[in-house]
């Protein structure tokens, strides 16, 4: 294969070729890196590295001529100063079982781009690669944030949240994936980083099975807007800063995939409320929704901690054929007849309009294009 590079550009390695991780790919390239890709089928490593071209997950995106690709792991990996990791969550322990011995000897930062929990476990990706890869936690990063991939590819401007327990690496990850459309923020909290883009696509399930019905903005927002509170007081249950929840890997994101008809877990949603069966709409999907995944080590995890999630518990039923998806709405928010409290279960006494403050913040974070404000 051709390896027409740059010698002063750094290598980095993107292992998985769909949409979001050929995207990554791409941000990395505009960045002013050498990208190898590494695609699971030879005639798609073929198509990137020769046409620059990913036809089927981005149709008539052109990609940089420093993006080159191949079907060989180790090939991928040599040179390597960063790995983006970018597969489904479900297939992920048995794809870092053969990359382990190819990264054993290395101190390079990996860096996931993934968004889910693996169904046995319930363990965040950060800790699979962890326990597979038998790597220093602090050479993990994760990325997150409102990137639905196909506007990226197209060069429209949005941001990111790159978090590791180690400063240093997040920082050093996020130098490397900017470039003047994407920018990037770092954290620390890397429970509240992958559980915002886990939980997220849980709500866009959510979202979409009420689109399918054919219920209008009042529904949805109010789904959105509890949704964004299961997933604070679920995360923070876990370990995480509720700051997090607010930020751009939080409510962006979760902003981001319910509004937007490019996000997987919206359609997969909108396909269940259509009257497709759980198996039928995992047929139809060209790509995987994670959300999908997610949603039973969700419930288990949040059971155990003793928290409530009634807008995912109702998502589940509707996914095991318990519930019609236009009875859900009703549902979505409480099934208590007797009135609830707005805030959090996780918010302490007198620091009402957190959730408000959140929302607020969002709003003017997009007002300024996206320029820090307090938080990320």
């Amino acid at each position: 294969m051709s390896r027409r590079t740059d010698a002063a550009a750094p290598r980095v390695a993107v292992i998985g070729a769909g949409s979001w991780g050929t995207t990554f790919g791409k941000i990395l390239a505009d960045g002013g890196a050498h990208v190898v890709m590494w695609a699971r089928r030879p005639e798609q490593a073929h198509e990137i590295d020769e046409a620059k071209r990913n036809s089927q997950y981005l149709p008539g995106i052109n990609l940089p001529r420093s993006m080159s690709a191949t079907h060989h792991l180790s090939e991928a990996l040599e040179g390597a100063t960063q790995i983006y990791l970018s597969i489904p969550s479900q297939s992920a322990r048995q794809n870092l079982k053969a990359l382990r011995p190819l990264v054993a000897d290395s101190d390079v930062p990996i860096v996931s781009l993934m968004k889910g929990v693996e169904k046995r476990s319930g363990l965040r990706m950060s800790q699979v690669i962890e326990q597979e890869l038998h790597c220093d936690p602090a050479r993990i990063a994760v990325a997150s944030g409102p990137n639905l991939a196909l506007e990226i590819a197209r060069e429209q401007p949005t941001a990111a949240v790159i978090s590791s327990t180690s400063r240093e690496t997040a920082e050093a990850v996020a130098r490397r994936a900017r470039n003047r459309y994407f920018r990037t923020f770092v954290n620390t909290d890397v429970i509240g980083t992958e559980f915002g883009g886990v939980l997220k696509n849980l709500i866009a399930v959510a979202i979409g099975i009420v689109d399918g019905v054919g219920y209008g903005e009042n529904t949805k927002a109010s789904i959105i807007t509890r949704g964004l509170v299961e997933m604070t007081d679920f995360a923070v249950a876990q370990g995480a800063q509720p700051e997090t929840l607010q930020g751009l890997a939080g409510l962006g994101d979760l902003i981001a995939t319910c509004q937007s008809p490019l996000s997987r877990n919206n359609t997969a949603g909108r396909l269940l409320g259509q009257g497709y069966s759980y198996q039928d709409v995992v047929k139809q999907m060209d790509q995987t929704a994670e959300g999908l995944g997610s949603v039973a080590p969700i419930l288990n995890l949040a059971r155990e901690a003793g928290i409530a999630m009634p807008i995912v518990e109702q998502v589940k039923m509707v996914l095991d054929g318990t519930m019609k998806p236009r009875d859900i709405a009703p549902h979505l928010t409480t099934d208590d007849d007797q009135p609830q409290g707005e805030r959090t279960q996780n918010e302490q006494a007198g620091s009402g309009g957190a959730l408000w403050r959140s929302l607020q913040r969002a709003l003017d974070q997009l007002r300024n294009g996206g320029r820090r404000t307090a938080g990320d």
